[in-house]
């Protein structure tokens, strides 16, 4: 026989539990890493995909132009070496004159000789220079310029027209293609000794 519980009798107590009802969902624990694994989509894929290709052409862009910049460096200092080259030739033929003339003889050889061979050499070597880009600067008689002279005296003039010109040129200065590379040392006439 069965016995039927009492109305009475209370039923036994049950421990609570943290089980969720059948017809509850069990709560979802998210860790970040399955998140991001769950997460990721195919966009996420491509933009990964694409940020390695653009690092991949920024290196090698970075490698290209590294390369460009050694080539042009090196083609410029092989460029300056042959101008230096073919200018250096050009001089050649003067200092086969200067040889010629410290060979020659002075016992057989008058002065005379020996100037006019000189002042043939510095005439040749002027051209020279002159074909390579240098200009002499003797500005004598010419309004002084800073820019390519250096004013190291003074003179009083007598003639107020002569104020701010230059008297002398103590040392021609030289431009090369343009750029002054040595200034002229002068004397300039001053009426107020300023300039």
């Amino acid at each position: 026989m069965s016995k039927k519980p009492d109305a009475e009798t209370p039923a036994p107590e049950t421990e609570p539990t943290d089980a969720p009802a059948a017809d509850e969902q069990p709560p979802v624990v998210h860790h970040l890493d399955e998140d991001w694994a769950d997460t990721e989509s195919v966009p996420a894929a491509q933009a990964g995909r694409a940020l390695e290709e653009a690092e991949d052409r920024f290196l090698r862009l970075a490698a290209e132009y590294d390369n460009y910049r050694r080539r042009t460096t090196r083609e410029k200092a092989e460029s300056f070496d042959r101008g230096a080259s073919d200018f250096a030739m050009r001089l050649l033929d003067v200092l086969d004159d200067v040889d010629r003339l410290a060979a020659s003889d002075p016992a057989t050889t008058d002065y005379q000789a020996y100037r006019d061979a000189f002042e043939l050499i510095v005439k040749k070597l002027g051209k020279e220079l002159s074909t390579g880009g240098l200009e002499r600067i003797d500005p004598t008689g010419t309004k002084f310029d800073p820019n390519d002279q250096d004013a190291v005296a003074i003179a009083t003039p007598d003639d107020a027209a002569l104020d701010d010109i230059v008297k002398a040129t103590f040392q021609v200065g030289y431009r090369f293609r343009g750029t002054v590379i040595r200034p002229a040392k002068v004397q300039v006439w001053s009426i107020d000794g300023s300039l």
